[in-house]
């Protein structure tokens, strides 16, 4: 009697137990009906730039950031003679200003902002319009070398400045290369800039106004014109002809100079730009040197070229900085990077810019 007592007991908690699982797996597979359910209803948080809201704008190329845009602009004078080509870090410039230096060479001033490479160069001597022109975008002006009067007005006029024949071949900021002679071997080494700026009391940031750009849906509604192919001559010498081909992908435009693209070195891709901004200019020899003086302030005619238009333009010097107006009113850049070409009021750039398809 016992014995069929036991077995009794032990088939009801086996029956309880299965009931017990039973129940279980059902409130498992509700939850599980559930979660997708949830999951399917809420979708999932879009991260990409697209749906992202951004706090901040870079100043010089209107590219959108979260992070802080207040660090300062480092303007360097970057060498274009021949044997200086190709040069390092004109890649990363947010904006770069080609004016003839001496003779028909031309010499880059480049605006470094929003980005910042690890090195810049061949970094060549000051000249006072290019100086006046760091000076007025709040920019540390880096050169390296200067005549006697040019290092005076500098001195003078309190331009915020660091000079490479001071701290020539130191290792930290400047550093000479074995592969290239000098002139054409010195090279800015950029991480070192804002402590040696802080050293002599600068200012490491600043607040800015961003350029006028344009919005997203007037970028769109820019048709693709016929400005394909632009050519500045600053001389009959191929070497010092200027080039910018629309490439239809990336839809910027390449640099050329002498015919070949314009790269940074020990890099293959060519160095692109959203924006060539074109000015003529006054330009005055001033000494047996051919140095010569440039107005930059006065404004005058111009060409925009973007997405492969062309805008007719003028351009003002608007609280220092050069900006391309219709009518008085400033017309937007394409959010990017910008190469601003200045020629001479003679020939003008009708004659020595060639635009074609």
């Amino acid at each position: 009697m016992r014995r069929t007592v036991y077995f009794v007991l032990v088939v009801v908690v086996i029956l309880l137990t299965a009931c017990s699982n039973e129940g279980d797996h059902t409130q498992d597979n509700e939850a599980n009906k559930n979660k997708g359910k949830a999951n399917a209803e809420t979708p999932e948080i879009q991260t990409d730039e697209a749906s992202e809201a951004f706090e901040n704008m870079f100043p010089l190329t209107g590219e959108k950031a979260n992070a802080e845009v207040d660090n300062r602009i480092v303007g360097v004078m970057v060498n274009n003679h021949d044997a200086a080509r190709p040069q390092s870090g004109l890649s990363q410039a947010d904006i770069v200003f080609e004016i003839l230096a001496e003779g028909n060479i031309t010499r880059f001033l480049a605006l470094y902002q929003s980005e910042m490479p690890e090195v810049v160069g061949p970094v060549r001597s000051a000249r006072e319009y290019y100086f006046e022109l760091a000076n007025e975008y709040n920019a540390l002006y880096v050169y390296h070398g200067a005549a006697d009067f040019v290092d005076d007005m500098i001195e003078n006029r309190g331009i915020e400045h660091l000079d490479g024949s001071i701290y020539d071949n130191n290792g930290i900021l400047f550093k000479r290369e074995s592969f290239r002679k000098a002139p054409h071997n010195s090279y800015l080494q950029v991480a070192a800039v804002y402590d040696y700026a802080a050293q002599k009391g600068y200012a490491t940031t600043a607040t800015y106004d961003h350029l006028p750009f344009l919005t997203e849906e007037e970028v769109q509604a820019l048709s693709q014109g016929d400005a394909r192919q632009v050519e500045i001559a600053y001389a009959d010498n191929p070497a010092e002809i200027v080039g910018f081909h629309y490439d239809d992908n990336s839809e910027k435009y390449i640099r050329y100079n002498g015919q070949e693209k314009t790269v940074d070195l020990n890099a293959s891709d060519p160095i692109e730009v959203d924006n060539v901004f074109m000015i003529e200019a006054e330009h005055e020899v001033m000494d047996d040197a051919g140095r010569r003086e440039v107005d930059l302030v006065s404004g005058g005619n111009g060409y925009l070229i973007q997405k492969g238009n062309i805008k007719e333009v003028q351009w003002e010097n608007q609280n220092g900085r050069i900006i391309p107006v219709n009518d008085g009113t400033p017309v937007g850049f394409v959010p990017g990077k910008t190469w601003v070409n200045v020629v001479p009021t003679s020939p003008g750039i009708g004659q020595a810019v060639s635009i074609s398809n």
